[in-house]
């Protein structure tokens, strides 16, 4: 247990770039919460709708807002299972704050932990580049910075959603795997299991990762049958028999009351109408006039659904491929191609300052583009040293590794389409990949005439980024 705190102690040559990190966190913090802060420091019982309402930065959603407020099993029980459960201790706290000081300060209480997670996510990466890919000090601390100068990054940060916390999971589960790799032993079945639990309780995908990571660390061991049956199929299936126990204990019995009122309300609604429709009609025939009803009614039902099909909430979601519980996340009609260049290498990394941080399921369009040529320039650099640097890094069993987890988020978002709409905002699953694969660029320049050129392209790319996503998220938050 020792060992594994002493993790968390900043070293001697990290000293100086994490005091940096801490800063320029802490006060992007200071900016979030200054936006709804005398909104949400009064919040009481309409709590929800306060959040709602006024909580707009980009698709993240205030959930975590309102479950520390009140708590109930709000996280979607199949994507996040141990999420809410993660909460109830935050919710405890401002439950208690809030009696003895009638303010809700469920900004500050949710902006510690994500000050935690952004931190050590930072000081992690700067470690995998350190200690694992080994690269020189300066290049480490240009490309930990560069992570963070990227937009969905940047916002994950400070955001009150579950993306910095799975980011700090995944980076932390590759440093731990790296070395294990380097030190020649392997992931045993209870680490495999606590990384998995941690992982997936936060975002469920995320658990193959763990998986895809133990399988690279592990090698052939990983199909030894002990190891299948404890470390994966063991801990896969009691993580879902828990999202289906939390979904009939917390969230279907809501449904059904939910589903029984709404019934309730359309009865009484419809019967209203009726009233109103037989006793001004010109018909004297009950039956003619039940016949005249229901086909008003129809009418109203389909102006509705054409009225509900304009709203940005149903306009921009895809067509899926099915109707099933969990087939119909998926999209095959929003174009790939212009995703990819305006949202999953474009917004996930330059802000468009059109429709800024607007939400898709409200007002933003779903592709945007840029309005300076430069933004073209700046991704595809970025995207050639990514590629360069899984071509230079491409007898890196480590990166191999990475880049595992890369496409797993690849299937899911560009191959079926999960989330597709607004695939930026799950950047932070996946972004820390990109700076990874170009320290082998780094590493191979080493000693060689481009170094120096290197060095200053990357300074100038990371400047850029923080100059440009800086200016238009403080604008954001401030304005």
């Amino acid at each position: 247990m020792k060992k594994f705190f002493r993790m968390f102690k900043i070293r001697r040559e990290e000293m100086a770039a994490s005091v940096c990190a801490l800063c320029v966190l802490i006060a992007l913090h200071a900016m979030m919460i200054s936006k709804t802060f005398n909104t949400f420091l009064h919040t009481g019982g309409a709590h929800w709708n306060i959040f709602i309402k006024n909580f707009v930065v980009s698709g993240f959603d205030p959930i975590t807002y309102s479950m520390v407020t009140y708590w109930e099993a709000n996280y979607n029980v199949y994507r996040h299972p141990f999420l809410s459960f993660m909460v109830w201790p935050l919710s405890l706290l401002d439950g208690w704050l809030m009696d003895m000081t009638g303010l809700n300060l469920v900004q500050f209480i949710v902006a510690v932990p994500l000050l935690f997670f952004a931190f050590y996510s930072f000081i992690f990466i700067f470690r995998i580049f350190r200690d694992i890919i080994k690269i020189r000090r300066f290049e480490a601390t240009v490309l930990s910075a560069m992570l963070f100068s990227f937009a969905y990054v940047m916002i994950a940060a400070v955001v009150p959603d579950h993306f910095c916390v799975s980011m700090f999971l995944l980076v932390f589960a590759l440093y731990i795997s790296g070395l294990k790799m380097q030190n020649g032993t392997r992931l045993s079945i209870w680490q495999t299991v606590l990384l998995f639990f941690v992982t997936a309780g936060v975002t469920l995908s995320n658990g193959v990762k763990i998986f895809i990571y133990a399988l690279f660390t592990n090698g052939k061991k990983f199909f030894r049958i002990k190891y299948l049956l404890l470390a994966v199929l063991l801990p896969s299936a009691l993580i879902w028999f828990f999202a289906r126990w939390e979904y009939r204990t917390f969230v279907l019995p809501k449904e059904k009351a939910r589903h029984e009122a709404r019934l309730k309300k359309s009865a009484e609604t419809r019967q209203k109408l009726f009233n109103a429709f037989a006793d001004t009609t010109s018909l004297k025939d009950s039956a003619e006039i039940k016949k005249a009803f229901a086909k008003e009614m129809n009418k109203r039902v389909k102006a509705k659904y054409v009225k509900d099909h304009q709203k940005a909430w149903n306009k921009h979601t895809g067509k899926p491929m099915g109707k099933g519980e969990f087939i119909k996340w998926t999209d095959i009609s929003t174009s790939r191609s212009e995703t990819a260049v305006e949202n999953l290498f474009g917004e996930s990394i330059q802000l468009h300052d059109q429709h800024l941080l607007q939400d898709t399921l409200r007002s933003r369009p779903v592709i945007v583009p840029y309005s300076w040529i430069i933004n073209y320039v700046v991704e595809a650099v970025i995207v050639l040293l990514f590629i360069g640097g899984i071509w230079c890094g491409r007898r890196s069993r480590f990166l191999w590794m990475a880049l595992g987890g890369f496409a797993f988020d690849m299937f899911l978002h560009m191959g079926l389409g999960f989330g597709i709409n607004e695939v930026y905002i799950m950047g932070a699953h996946w972004l820390f990949v990109m700076p990874m694969a170009m320290a082998f660029v780094v590493k191979q320049a080493e000693n060689g005439r481009f170094r120096t050129w290197l060095r200053v392209l990357l300074v100038v790319l990371t400047l850029w980024l923080w100059a440009y996503n800086g200016t238009l998220l403080a604008g954001y938050l401030l304005g």
